[in-house]
């Protein structure tokens, strides 16, 4: 059950998927995903501002200007794949859910999590270089 009309998501969820993120829809999917070894980007994804202003925008520069590699790009969208949100939190090791989130997982284990603070009040810039910063404490160092 979602709680916003797909119409409205649809260019929200696009932005990533352009950027090369793969959707994940259910909690199978999350599990399947998110179990692989290698390292994992993944963004809950939402319909807020901060969202908006932040947090798509600065993922996908970090991504282009910082060349940031991981071996997948996943996303789940808050309020509307509930259960696919819920199953990617349970990576979190207890952090409070917010929207958005972004995530470095390394084998399946949390690295890096950015949340709601994180991006609220952010440019894009800041956004990518606090991610960038995390990639290479925690991705690229080992």
């Amino acid at each position: 059950m979602s709680n916003y009309p797909e119409h409205m998501v649809a260019p929200m969820r696009q932005e990533l998927v352009q950027a090369g993120f793969r959707q994940l829809m259910t909690s199978t999917q999350v599990d399947e995903a998110l179990q692989k070894p290698g390292t994992t980007l993944l963004v809950v994804n939402s319909v807020c501002g901060c969202a908006a202003a932040g947090a798509r925008p600065g993922v996908t520069e970090a991504l282009r200007a910082h060349g940031l590699r991981f071996d997948q790009l996943v996303t789940v969208f808050a309020g509307m794949e509930q259960e696919a949100t819920a199953q990617a939190r349970e990576y979190f090791e207890g952090a409070m859910p917010t929207s958005p989130q972004a995530a470095i997982l390394k084998d399946g284990q949390l690295v890096h999590l950015m949340q709601r603070p994180d991006f609220l009040g952010h440019s894009p810039d800041e956004i990518a270089a606090t991610l960038s910063t995390a990639y290479h404490q925690t991705v690229a160092a080992s």
